[in-house]
Formats: structure tokens, sequence, C-alpha cells
């Protein structure tokens, strides 16, 4: 056990407003590469996690606010009386950034920017490591779907294997995209496919059939100096996995979903980020349905024919979403959360002068049929705990807690942690549980936190940028009845029917 998990825990009200000022200036989250093996790969331009000193009148509302008992001291952990924390496996062999996390059976996979880590969690007090794989590669962001693994690339290589090294985007040899891995051996995971994509994969989502998966795969930004990623990128890639031919995986469309263009972002609209692509995307196969996050946009998709995504609905925030960045459905299928993720997820945001508007979810219900079905706005969710300056937060990943009757999610938010929530009425969401750690630093601003917090199997699992893999318990009447619900495999971003 390490020191900062020996810290006492201590239970607390939301913090009273108080002025901690904002550092809003966002900055790189990319850890640097590490080299686990003679195949290293070298560090990406910009690779070391960036700190910022705050001014000193900044540090010194931290420094009171931890006094004052306002919010947790440097590494504190505080949690709400619901909310058991377990366990923590601080990062072995890749010591990148921690990113997103998918599960099966007893297992679960661990993105991490050098690569990933697969989790033995049949017991979730005690996780056991079964195998750590050396491929960097930002943000690799992971899924699973049978016997294969999915992982996206999106910094620019020079080539597609995992030995390779950063080569600027600029040369057209460069390689960004998706890459999948054999995972029948958990032990010994294979390298078998790889493929190409327009701006790379910041990340993907699977719609998983019998005898192929095909994968939506989201980008963005766009130069007219980058080959292999040309404006005006207005749509994704749709690749066609073969599950008995991997080898054979290949983009087969790339469906324009803004043909005017999307969001047109600043001047026009100020602060707001101009649509050159998708961020992320949310499958519900089983209503043939998907949510997409695109920059300045958010959408309602037709999935009937998995191979050819069709736009039903777009809605525009140009009040107070920034950056449109994930989305959730209910469990209904009725109701979408989308996510803001203001400041690139290296600001501190979650303050009062920021205020609880922007840097939020926006709850959305579906209205309507078929074609006509529409995204209505409800409300805004935004943590009620205000961190410090030096504590980047923002709306992050998150997953529904399957309670039948009940809608309710878990988050993550960076330094803010883990949020559980109720949004069951669309226009009143309120927190009913949480888990935090204390700023990392109380003079200066460092980026960490919880980067995915998802509900499997009766526990939280989050992917710590920082800390490392973090598992909870919620003890609550209005989650329990979650713990019945059993799945055999989770990507968040292929929401299953808990029904």
């Amino acid at each position: 056990m390490k020191p900062w998990q020996r810290l006492q825990v201590r239970h607390r009200s939301p913090m009273r407003p108080r002025h901690l000022g904002t550092a809003v200036a966002a900055f790189g989250l990319l850890a640097s590469l590490f080299a686990a093996s003679p195949a290293a790969a070298t560090p990406d331009p910009g690779a070391t996690p960036t700190s910022e000193r705050v001014t000193k009148d900044q540090a010194d509302d931290v420094r009171a606010a931890i006094k004052d008992g306002e919010i947790p001291g440097v590494d504190e952990i505080v949690h709400s009386d619901n909310v058991s924390h377990l366990t923590n496996i601080p990062k072995q062999a890749l010591k990148g950034t921690n990113s997103d996390l998918a599960f099966q059976g007893k297992y679960a996979f661990a993105g991490n920017y050098d690569g990933f880590v697969i989790y033995d969690i049949s017991n979730p007090k005690a996780p056991r490591t079964v195998s750590q794989v050396l491929c960097p590669g930002s943000q690799n962001d992971v899924s699973v779907s049978g016997n294969l693994l999915f992982l996206s690339t999106d910094s620019s290589r020079s080539d597609n294997s995992c030995n390779s090294t950063t080569q600027p985007a600029t040369e057209k040899s460069s390689w960004e995209g998706m890459k999948v891995f054999d995972i029948t051996d958990k032990t010994a995971p294979k390298y078998v496919a790889a493929v190409e994509t327009s701006c790379g994969s910041h990340t993907h989502t699977l719609v998983p059939e019998r005898d192929n998966v095909y994968i939506y795969v989201s980008s963005y930004s766009p130069d007219a100096g980058f080959p292999d990623c040309q404006p005006p990128h207005d749509g994704i890639s749709v690749i066609k996995v073969p599950r008995r031919a991997p080898e054979k995986s290949a983009v087969i469309d790339f469906p324009v979903l803004f043909p005017d263009g999307g969001n047109p972002g600043a001047p026009t609209n100020p602060g707001v980020s101009k649509t050159t692509g998708c961020h992320d995307i949310t499958t519900f196969p089983e209503l043939k349905l998907a949510a997409g996050a695109c920059m300045g946009d958010g959408i309602l998709l037709d999935i009937a024919d998995p191979a050819k995504p069709r736009v039903i609905d777009r809605v525009e925030d140009n009040v107070n979403f920034a950056f449109w960045h994930s989305a959730t459905f209910n469990e209904r299928g009725d109701k979408v959360v989308f996510t803001d993720e203001l400041g690139g997820g290296g600001a501190a945001t979650c303050n009062a002068e920021v205020g609880p508007d922007h840097g939020a979810d926006g709850i959305y219900d579906i209205v309507g049929k078929g074609d006509r079905r529409k995204l209505v706005f409800r409300s805004y969710y935004k943590i009620p705990r205000h961190q410090a300056d030096t504590e980047n937060c923002v709306a992050h990943n998150g997953s529904l807690i399957p309670v039948k009757g009940r809608d309710i999610m878990v988050q993550a938010w960076y330094q803010g942690g883990v949020s559980i929530w109720e949004f069951t009425d669309s226009e009143h969401p309120k927190e009913i549980g949480y888990f935090e750690r204390g700023p990392l630093s109380a003079d200066t601003l460092v980026g960490g936190g919880a980067w995915s917090a998802y509900y499997y199997n009766g526990y939280i699992y989050s992917n710590d940028i920082a800390k490392g893999f973090d598992v909870l318990r919620i003890d609550d009447r209005r989650t329990d009845g979650a713990r019945s619900v059993r799945l055999r495999e989770l990507n968040v971003q292929t929401q299953p029917d808990y029904r």
C-alpha cells in the first residue's frame, strides 16, 4: 500500500462557494512514453505532463480551502458515506496517461497512452494484472468483442507497428488509425491487423454482429498540410472487421454527417469549437440508434444499416457548450446525456467562477418517432463540489448504473473525481454519491484524476490518469437493484440493452 492510500478518509458536505479564481488555460494531458522493452518508442513531442503555476493568490486560496475543510488535502481520499474505495493498483510498466476501459467476463481492459493492461477482476477487492502490452499511440482507447481487442491511435507514428516512433503528420508515410489484437490468450495478446483512417482514431465505437464488427472511427482537426487528414473532414470512417479474418479489416465508407459543414465555431459562435468531425459516438444497437458528440454539434443517428449511419436530428448549444465530447443513452433510449469538455480536460473549470452550466452535462429527451425524433434540452448537471484552481476538472467518461425504472449514471470528472448522479427527472438531476482525491498540488495545475468511471457487474471501475486503477462500490437503495444485472461484455460506447 502506498503512503497516499493510508491517508484518513473524511466525509464532507459540498463545498460552500469560495473565491478560488480561474485557471482555464488548457494544457496537454499526454504522458511520456516508457521504454518497457528493447523495442522502445521515442517520446511524443510535448508528451511530458504539463505543469502550470497558479498565481500566489490562487495558491493561497487553495491552501485556505484545504485548511478550512472545504476541499480535501493534497492526495487525500474523500467519499460519500454510500461509496467505498476497495482498492487501487498503481501504474506498473506503462507509465503514460491512463485512458478508457472495457470489460469482458472476469477481465478489465485498461487503455494507456503507452499501450494497454489486462486485469483479472474476478475478485474486485484484489484485481490481478494479467498482461501489459507496450504499443504507444495516444489515446489508445480500447474496446473488445469476442476474441478481438481494438485500439485507437491518434498520434502520428512512423508506421503501424508497436515499435513505431513519432513522425510529423505532414509526412505522407506517417500512420494513424485502428489496431486489432487477438486476445484469445489474455496473457499474450497478438497484434493481428491495422487499418489507417483519415485523421487517425481519437475514439472508436463498435456495432458488433455475428460475423462482422463495424467500427465507427471518430477523429477531427484536419489541416491542409496533413496529407492523410484533409479538410473538410465532416464525417466518420466506418471499418468492417470480419471476425474470422481480422487481417482483412478495411474502411468501407466515410459517411458525411455534416454536409453544411456543421457548427462554424468562432467568430460566429465565440468560445465554441468548429465542427470538423466527431469526438465520440455511442451506439444503442438494440434500438438501431446512435448519439454523436461532434465538437460543436450533438447528433442523433439511425444505424439500421450499421455500414451507413444516417443523421436524423442535430442540436447546438452556443451559450454553454464549448466542445461536445461524449454521449450516453438512458436505459429506455429516450434520453441522451451529452458532455461538454470545456478546456479540453486540462483546465480548472469546476469552480464558482465558471459556474454550474459550463463544462457540464446536458440532458436531452428524445421525443417523437422514426425520422421525426428530436433531441429536446431539459437541464444541465455539474458536480456540486467546487474544486481548486490547481485541479483540472470537467465532465468526462461515464456509464449507466442499470436500475429498473431509474436513470442513474456514474461519471469521471478528472480531478473532480467520480460522481454518481440521477437524472430520472430530466429537469432536476442530483448527485447521490461521490469519490475523489484532493489536488495533486496546492500551487501547480497538474493534469490528473479519473479519466473513465464505469459500472460493471456490481462494482465501479475507474482509470485514474496519474494514480492507476481504482475499484469502488456503492451501497444505496437507489442503486442496489443494479447488482442483479450481469453482463458478459461491456464497451460503454456500445450501449447494452439492460432490459
